[in-house]
């Protein structure tokens, strides 16, 4: 087992249960072997990826995860699901899969189980990975608050939202949508953007623009703008281009990506009651190196009256490679801690 760092010693690991912690996405389905004890994530294995497109269903997954560890599986499951986690039926986001929770121990063989958004598999990553798995963006440099409301905002294919809230030693995830709030255009030119993506979306959520599928968004919107042929058809090509300065316009559609990314940071910060931010999603490390050199602070503290309050909030990127992994497993661990 790869142990995630500052976790228990030796002693624990003997006291450890072992379960599957799996996160599913719309492209791939990632398993690993996880030990918990004690409420919290002793250990996380190697993750083994599959895509989703090359097999039925989260079963046949499930089976060719156990036939590549050579081994029976454990009979415990810890799942994270781009969709909402509750109802008789699941049906993923970009995924076809269709997941009955009440088939879950007779498809899967686990007789213990928990089931939770992708993003809130995060929030539980953020709440009990240590200070070295994550990198200070702006703000003051100091570690996540011990007590009150940390915001959790991720660009992915989507944008996810949660909150993590400490109190006394303990702490609670709450899921949300926040994603999907009103895309507000603080200048003249996302005014223009903003018209232009009205006429694609009846409803323009921050979403459109502050996500893997934004930035596509905000590029065709500027080409339009500047009558501008579309160059970039392919979504990794264009974040190649963009990220790389290659080509201005790529790059420009970059820069406001980051802004409003900054902007809704700051907007759920101040609706949470936030003490701190960490951003997280599929995007995240590859941003790493770009939000501090990007406009993302100065929208992310441009808040009117509250800009000492946003100023004084620091910022923080989890740089951990499997925080849904590893956040599934603490949810279940969280769960079962009895």
């Amino acid at each position: 087992m790869k142990s995630a760092p500052g976790e228990a010693e030796s002693d624990t690991r003997s006291a450890a249960t072992e379960i599957v912690a799996v996160d599913i996405g719309g492209t791939h389905a990632r398993f690993a072997l996880a030990q918990i004890a004690g409420g919290r994530v002793v250990s996380l294995g190697e993750e083994c990826t599959l895509k989703t497109v090359d097999h039925a269903s989260l079963q046949t997954a499930w089976e060719e995860f156990g036939a590549r560890t050579g081994r029976r599986l454990p009979a415990a499951a810890a799942i994270a699901i781009a969709g909402p986690p509750e109802g008789d039926v699941l049906k993923l986001t970009n995924n076809p899969w269709v997941i009955r929770p009440a088939a879950i121990p007779a498809t899967l063989g686990a007789e213990r189980f928990t089931l939770v958004n992708d993003f809130g598999a995060v929030a539980h990553a953020v709440a009990q990975l240590p200070a070295s798995c994550f990198a200070h963006l702006c703000g003051p440099e100091r570690a996540l608050p011990d007590e009150g409301v940390v915001s959790i905002v991720g660009p992915g294919t989507g944008l996810g939202v949660a909150q993590l809230l400490r109190r006394r030693g303990e702490y609670h995830v709450i899921e949300t949508e926040g994603g999907h709030i009103d895309f507000a255009p603080l200048d003249s030119l996302e005014d223009r953007i903003l018209q232009h993506l009205r006429g694609s979306f009846r409803r323009v959520s921050v979403e459109r623009v502050a996500s893997g599928q934004g930035l596509r968004n905000l590029y065709e919107a500027l080409a339009r703008i500047e009558n501008r042929p579309v160059k970039y058809r392919d979504e990794t090509m264009l974040w190649q281009a963009a990220m790389s300065g290659e080509d201005s316009l790529a790059g420009a559609a970059f820069d406001r990506f980051c802004l409003a990314l900054g902007a809704v940071a700051g907007d759920i910060a101040l609706a949470q009651g936030a003490q701190a931010v960490v951003i997280g999603g599929g995007l995240g490390l590859r941003l790493a190196g770009h939000l501090p050199r990007s406009g993302f602070r100065d929208r992310f503290i441009a808040k009117g009256r509250f800009e000492r309050r946003m100023d004084e909030m620091p910022v923080k990127l989890i740089t951990h490679k499997q925080p849904g992994l590893f956040g599934a497993a603490a949810a279940f661990a969280a769960r079962y801690r009895d």
